[in-house]
Protein backbone atom coordinates (compact mmCIF):
# COMPACT_ATOMS: atom_id res chain seq x y z
CA UNK A 1 0.00 0.00 0.00
CA UNK A 2 1.24 3.23 -1.41
CA UNK A 3 0.91 6.67 0.66
CA UNK A 4 1.44 9.97 0.14
CA UNK A 5 2.68 12.95 2.79
CA UNK A 6 3.39 16.14 2.47
CA UNK A 7 4.98 18.82 3.88
CA UNK A 8 4.06 23.03 2.75
CA UNK A 9 6.71 25.63 3.07
CA UNK A 10 7.21 28.74 1.86
CA UNK A 11 9.55 31.51 1.02
CA UNK A 12 9.88 35.25 -0.29
CA UNK A 13 12.38 35.81 -3.22
CA UNK A 14 12.73 38.16 -6.25
CA UNK A 15 13.31 37.19 -9.74
CA UNK A 16 13.69 39.04 -13.50
CA UNK A 17 12.41 36.86 -16.20
CA UNK A 18 14.48 37.50 -18.99
CA UNK A 19 16.83 36.72 -21.35
CA UNK A 20 20.11 37.39 -21.67
CA UNK A 21 20.47 37.07 -25.28
CA UNK A 22 17.40 39.41 -25.88
CA UNK A 23 16.96 42.98 -25.49
CA UNK A 24 14.79 44.58 -23.72
CA UNK A 25 12.22 45.17 -26.14
CA UNK A 26 11.55 41.71 -26.93
CA UNK A 27 11.99 40.75 -23.29
CA UNK A 28 9.35 42.84 -22.45
CA UNK A 29 7.43 41.75 -25.51
CA UNK A 30 7.55 38.05 -24.36
CA UNK A 31 7.64 38.66 -20.27
CA UNK A 32 5.71 41.38 -20.10
CA UNK A 33 6.51 42.95 -16.62
CA UNK A 34 8.21 39.90 -14.97
CA UNK A 35 11.43 41.61 -17.18
CA UNK A 36 11.71 44.79 -15.28
CA UNK A 37 15.49 45.15 -15.10
CA UNK A 38 14.97 46.31 -11.41
CA UNK A 39 13.17 42.80 -10.43
CA UNK A 40 10.22 41.94 -8.44
CA UNK A 41 8.92 39.36 -6.00
CA UNK A 42 6.50 36.73 -4.86
CA UNK A 43 5.39 35.08 -1.55
CA UNK A 44 6.12 31.12 -3.11
CA UNK A 45 4.31 28.29 -1.30
CA UNK A 46 5.50 25.15 -1.97
CA UNK A 47 4.55 21.66 -1.34
CA UNK A 48 6.91 18.68 -1.36
CA UNK A 49 4.95 15.14 -1.55
CA UNK A 50 6.99 11.76 -1.12
CA UNK A 51 4.99 8.98 -2.22
CA UNK A 52 5.77 5.14 -0.92
CA UNK A 53 5.42 2.19 1.23
CA UNK A 54 4.66 2.66 5.30
CA UNK A 55 7.12 1.19 7.22
CA UNK A 56 6.15 -0.91 9.31
CA UNK A 57 8.24 -0.34 12.39
CA UNK A 58 7.88 3.42 12.35
CA UNK A 59 4.36 3.89 10.60
CA UNK A 60 5.75 6.50 8.91
CA UNK A 61 6.29 7.06 4.70
CA UNK A 62 9.28 9.24 5.51
CA UNK A 63 9.71 11.18 8.62
CA UNK A 64 7.99 14.26 9.13
CA UNK A 65 11.08 16.15 10.79
CA UNK A 66 13.22 14.92 8.23
CA UNK A 67 11.27 16.20 5.40
CA UNK A 68 11.00 19.57 7.02
CA UNK A 69 14.76 19.50 7.47
CA UNK A 70 15.26 19.05 4.06
CA UNK A 71 13.40 21.77 2.80
CA UNK A 72 15.02 24.12 5.25
CA UNK A 73 18.12 23.23 3.98
CA UNK A 74 17.40 22.64 0.56
CA UNK A 75 14.83 25.83 -0.34
CA UNK A 76 14.78 28.07 2.51
CA UNK A 77 17.92 28.77 3.76
CA UNK A 78 19.21 29.07 -0.21
CA UNK A 79 15.88 30.65 -1.71
CA UNK A 80 14.27 32.94 1.05
CA UNK A 81 14.94 36.58 0.83
CA UNK A 82 17.34 36.07 -2.13
CA UNK A 83 17.17 37.80 -5.55
CA UNK A 84 17.35 34.25 -7.63
CA UNK A 85 19.01 35.85 -10.64
CA UNK A 86 21.76 37.07 -9.12
CA UNK A 87 22.42 35.12 -5.52
CA UNK A 88 21.42 31.49 -6.09
CA UNK A 89 23.62 30.08 -8.18
CA UNK A 90 21.12 27.55 -9.83
CA UNK A 91 19.86 30.27 -11.69
CA UNK A 92 22.79 31.88 -13.12
CA UNK A 93 22.12 30.15 -16.61
CA UNK A 94 18.35 29.62 -16.11
CA UNK A 95 15.81 31.69 -16.38
CA UNK A 96 13.90 31.58 -13.11
CA UNK A 97 10.54 30.61 -13.91
CA UNK A 98 8.18 29.10 -11.72
CA UNK A 99 8.23 25.92 -13.95
CA UNK A 100 12.57 26.28 -13.45
CA UNK A 101 12.57 27.26 -10.08
CA UNK A 102 9.93 23.60 -9.43
CA UNK A 103 12.75 21.92 -11.48
CA UNK A 104 15.43 23.07 -8.83
CA UNK A 105 14.09 22.32 -6.10
CA UNK A 106 13.56 18.98 -7.63
CA UNK A 107 16.40 18.14 -8.49
CA UNK A 108 17.54 19.48 -5.16
CA UNK A 109 15.67 17.55 -2.61
CA UNK A 110 15.56 14.52 -5.04
CA UNK A 111 19.02 12.84 -3.62
CA UNK A 112 17.72 13.00 -0.02
CA UNK A 113 14.70 11.07 -0.77
CA UNK A 114 14.99 7.37 -0.47
CA UNK A 115 15.23 5.89 -3.67
CA UNK A 116 12.22 3.77 -3.25
CA UNK A 117 9.92 6.83 -2.86
CA UNK A 118 8.51 8.92 -5.28
CA UNK A 119 8.87 13.03 -4.60
CA UNK A 120 6.71 15.74 -6.19
CA UNK A 121 6.86 19.48 -5.65
CA UNK A 122 3.91 21.79 -6.32
CA UNK A 123 4.99 25.52 -6.12
CA UNK A 124 2.57 28.42 -6.19
CA UNK A 125 3.79 31.70 -7.27
CA UNK A 126 0.60 33.44 -6.98
CA UNK A 127 -2.44 31.81 -5.49
CA UNK A 128 -3.75 31.56 -9.01
CA UNK A 129 -0.66 30.34 -10.94
CA UNK A 130 1.21 27.10 -9.82
CA UNK A 131 3.88 24.30 -11.36
CA UNK A 132 3.70 20.67 -10.01
CA UNK A 133 6.84 18.37 -10.99
CA UNK A 134 7.09 15.00 -10.47
CA UNK A 135 10.64 14.59 -12.03
CA UNK A 136 9.34 13.54 -15.48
Amino acid sequence: MKVTVSRSAHFNAAHRLYRKDWDDAQNFRIFGKCSNPNFHGHNYELIVSVTGEIDPETGFVIDMKVLKDIIVQEVEEPFDHKNLNTEVADFANLNPTAENIAVVIWNRIRPRIAADKTLEVTLYETPRNFVTYKGE
